[in-house]
């Protein structure tokens, strides 16, 4: 069976030529022109990836990621005309996978599509032993269930957020610099706007599952060198 992508935008002729693009790639396409009519296809349980606009009628994407993120962990990736950074980092801390600034080239689009849906489906190979699963203090990881839990409770993670702890979860004390876990984890060769993307990731994992977040016991920041879960 194809897998179905739901494509979000109030301009009709954006959303007619990205499904053309998807389309040709094999991709079954659902269509919305704004929030409110995302969120009643984004309950599709075969949906497979979100491609969400910001500023939109009715409701707009950011507003609608917070509400389909109450309900579904699949992919979204915000689209929109306003590159700047801060716009970034908002839609990532809203609950959005990635990013793609207007205008962006096909090609790019397609590799990002083709990222999130590789980690959704199943996360990539980080080259590191299997075993029955990785402990630290509160923490365990099965990185077979691709499920983590702290004090015996499982945290609820994006797809993109289990890509960054299965990383570093297998790699107890290792520090990672922010552009190797944007490559491996994205699957992106070049890193454009990594470090932010990154940092707003490991926020919301540390909101999660950590006591005092401002105060992390498990997944720290080393200045200037990169990111580590703590070996306990």
């Amino acid at each position: 069976m194809r897998e179905k992508i739901l494509v979000v935008d109030d301009d009709r002729e954006i959303v007619r030529a990205i499904a053309l693009l998807l389309e040709a790639e094999g991709y079954q396409v659902l269509k919305a022109y704004d929030g409110m009519e995302a969120l009643d296809l984004a309950v599709d349980p075969d949906l497979r990836l979100i491609l969400m606009d910001v500023m939109m009628p009715r409701l707009d994407g950011l507003s609608a990621v917070l509400r389909i993120r109450e309900r579904r962990n699949l992919p979204i990736l915000i689209l929109s005309a306003k590159s700047e950074d801060t716009d970034k980092v908002l839609g990532l801390s809203m609950g959005a996978d990635d990013y793609v600034a207007k205008p962006f080239h096909p090609q790019e689009l397609m590799a990002r599509v083709k990222s999130q849906l590789r980690r959704y489906t199943r996360l990539g190979d980080v080259n590191a032993a299997q075993t029955s699963g990785y402990v630290t203090g509160r923490l365990r990881y099965d990185p077979d269930s691709r499920v983590l839990t702290a004090d015996g409770e499982p945290v609820r993670l994006t797809a993109t957020e289990t890509g960054i702890v299965d990383l570093l979860m297998r790699n107890l004390g290792r520090i990672f610099p922010a552009e190797e876990i944007y490559r491996r984890v994205w699957g992106d060769e070049s890193g454009y706007a990594s470090e932010n993307t990154v940092m707003v990731h490991i926020r919301r994992i540390r909101e999660k599952i950590e006591l005092e977040p401002k105060e992390p016991e498990y997944l720290k920041v080393v200045w200037g060198i990169g990111y580590k879960m703590e070996k306990k």
